[in-house]
C-alpha cells in the first residue's frame, strides 16, 4: 500500500514534465526542409497528450504475459538495492507496443537532427511513403521501432520481444526515469524541450542508462531459466555483425565527410543487402539509420568513444552504484573527459 502511494505521489509530481518533454519531440530547427519534414509526418504524429494519460491511469494487466515472470519489476527493485541503487521511482511498466520514432538527419552528414513520435502499427508501405516524402526535401529519414519509451510512467516496453531483452528495455527506460532526476538526465530532458545541450549529453545519457541495463539484467535473468531467455535472430554462421557495422560506420564517415553524398548513399544500400544476406534484417540503412544508433555508445553504429571512456571509469569503481552516482552527475563530454585522463595510469 506505501509503495502504492508513493508511485502515485510520484506520477503526480513528475507527469507534467514528462508531457511537456514528449510533447517537444521534434524541435522546430533544421529551417524550411524540416518544417517541411514536420508537414508530411503530421497526419502520423502521435496525441502525446491522450496517450499519455491512456498509458498513466489504464488498468494494469489482469493476468502476466506468457512467459514474463509477474514478479520481474520486483526482481529488478531488488537486483537494485543489491547494488547500492534505490529504485525511485519504483520500476514499473507496461508490455504494449510503444510509439514509433521518425529520426531525421542531414544527407551530407551523420547528425541527430530532428525526432518525432509516431503513432504505432503504422505499416512499412506508410513508412517507406513517409521516409521518401522527406527525401525528397534534402534529408535523410527512418521509422524506428523502439524496444521502449520512458518519457512515461509507468514505462511502456515493446510485448514482442524475448524475456531477456524485455527485462534489458524495462531496466532501461527505468534509468531514464531515475537520471531526469539527476544533473546528466535533467540536461537530456532540457534537449528534448528544444534547449539544445552538448551533443554528448544525450549519447552519455543512452550509454550510461544501456550500460545500467546491462548490469542489472543480467543479474535479474540469472535467476530464470528456460526458452524465454533465448534471443533467437540472426543465422550463427560465424558472422561478426559489430565488426562489419563498424566498418560501414567509418566508410560512411569517409564518404560523407568528403562530399561524396550519394556514393555513400549506394555504399549504405549495397551493406544493407549484406547485412540481410547474413540474417540481420534492416529495413533501411542511411544517415538517418546512423543517427539513431549513434546515440549508443554501445552501439556498432556509433563513433562516440563515450562507450570506452565509461567503461573505463567503471573498471575503477567499487560499484555500480559508484560509478552511476559519478557519471549521473555530469553535465558534459567535458567532465567525462577529464575524469577518464584523471584515472590512474
Amino acid at each position: 500500500m506505501f509503495n502504492r502511494f508513493i508511485s502515485r505521489l510520484i506520477l503526480l509530481c513528475t507527469l507534467p514534465v514528462v508531457l511537456m518533454s514528449a510533447a517537444a519531440c521534434l524541435p522546430a530547427v533544421g529551417g524550411d526542409a524540416a518544417s517541411e519534414a514536420r508537414r508530411l509526418a503530421a497526419p502520423y504524429a502521435l496525441n502525446v497528450p491522450a496517450w499519455e494519460l491512456h498509458n498513466t491511469f489504464a488498468p494494469p494487466d489482469a493476468a502476466p504475459q506468457k512467459g514474463i515472470p509477474a514478479a520481474l519489476g520486483a526482481d529488478i527493485e531488488n537486483a537494485l538495492a543489491q547494488q547500492g541503487i534505490a529504485a525511485l521511482p519504483p520500476v514499473r511498466y507496461r508490455l504494449v507496443q510503444p510509439p514509433l520514432l521518425l529520426v531525421i538527419s542531414p544527407r551530407e552528414r551523420i547528425f541527430y537532427l530532428n525526432r518525432l513520435l509516431l503513432q504505432p502499427g503504422m505499416d512499412a508501405a506508410r513508412m517507406e511513403e513517409l521516409e521518401d516524402g522527406i527525401a525528397e526535401k534534402g534529408l535523410s529519414a527512418l521509422v524506428v521501432k523502439i524496444g521502449g519509451f520512458g518519457a512515461a510512467y509507468p514505462a511502456v516496453v515493446s510485448p514482442s520481444l524475448p524475456l531477456k531483452t524485455i527485462a534489458e528495455a524495462v531496466v532501461e527506460e527505468w534509468a531514464h526515469q531515475y537520471l531526469a532526476l539527476r544533473p546528466l538526465g535533467f540536461l537530456y530532458l532540457l534537449d528534448s524541450l528544444g534547449f539544445s545541450q552538448d551533443p554528448g549529453v544525450i549519447t552519455m545519457n543512452e550509454t550510461l542508462a544501456g550500460m545500467m541495463a546491462d548490469e542489472i539484467s543480467a543479474a535479474v535473468c540469472s535467476r530464470y531459466s528456460g526458452a524465454a531467455l533465448q534471443q533467437g535472430g540472426a543465422s550463427d554462421d560465424g558472422f561478426d555483425f559489430a565488426a562489419e557495422m563498424r566498418l560501414t560506420r567509418r566508410q560512411v564517415d569517409e564518404l560523407l565527410a568528403g562530399g561524396s553524398v550519394d556514393e555513400a548513399e549506394r555504399y549504405m544500400n549495397e551493406r544493407r543487402d549484406f547485412f540481410v544476406a547474413h540474417g540481420y534484417p534492416i529495413r533501411k540503412l542511411n544517415q538517418a539509420y546512423f543517427a539513431f544508433h549513434g546515440i549508443y555508445g554501445q552501439d556498432p553504429g556509433s563513433a562516440s568513444p563515450v562507450y570506452g571512456q565509461m567503461k573505463k571509469l567503471r573498471q575503477a569503481s567499487g560499484s555500480l552504484a559508484e560509478f552511476v552516482q559519478q557519471v549521473s552527475a555530469m553535465t558534459g563530454s567535458d567532465a567525462l573527459e577529464k575524469a577518464v585522463d584523471s584515472l590512474p595510469r
